[in-house]
């Protein structure tokens, strides 16, 4: 006991001791927020991601939608239009 009581009275090490502190766990940006912020950081890259991804099939799509014949089979089987005197049935699984 005898040991610890004058490396309690140091007020050095009690100011460090309670700034760690402050900065750790009070502080508006302790580690509990920052650990949050690169949680959403690395959500939003990979959503980020996800978009280029679909951004750059979707101009893949445009560019051969110029064809005619692709579009008329891009309009059939993407967004189900139809000829005249034509039925579409449309089977989905669960």
């Amino acid at each position: 006991m005898n040991r610890i009581t004058p490396f309690l009275k140091n007020k050095f090490i009690i100011t460090s001791l309670i700034f760690v502190t402050y900065i750790f766990f009070i502080d508006s940006h302790d580690v509990f927020f920052i650990s949050n912020q690169k949680n959403k950081l690395k959500e939003l890259q990979t959503r980020n991601n996800k978009m280029k991804k679909q951004l750059s099939e979707t101009k893949n799509v445009l560019k051969k939608i110029k064809n005619l014949d692709y579009l008329e089979a891009y309009a059939r089987e993407k967004k189900f239009f139809k000829k005249d005197e034509e039925e579409i049935f449309v089977i989905t699984y669960k």
